[in-house]
């Protein structure tokens, strides 16, 4: 399950000095937050690099990565609004440079 992003270029809000590229790791472990999880990551499609979901049936957990180029600030605040979800936990890992 991939995502390409429309648009031209990488997504910019503020200088380009802010902007920063993560990796946002969700795992889902009730199915019917699916539907909250993907109206959040749309909130912020401009941003997004790509994605890639994983059911792990065997568990019954969905494991989602999510590439964003963006501000800190709105990395951080996508990541938080999904580990505030019940049942759903989210971590960013941000690259040491700002693009």
């Amino acid at each position: 399950m991939g995502q390409e992003r429309t648009g031209e270029g990488p997504a910019k809000n503020g200088s380009d000095s802010d902007s920063r590229i993560a990796v946002v790791g969700i795992i889902i472990e009730n199915p019917d937050q699916a539907g909250a999880v993907n109206e959040i990551l749309h909130q912020y499609n401009r941003y997004i690099i790509g994605r890639m979901g994983l059911p792990y049936r065997e568990k019954q957990v969905n494991i989602i990565s999510v590439v964003l180029d963006a501000p800190s600030d709105v990395i951080s605040a996508m990541s938080g609004k999904l580990g505030r979800l019940p049942e759903v936990s989210s971590k960013a890992l941000y690259s040491r440079q700002k693009s």
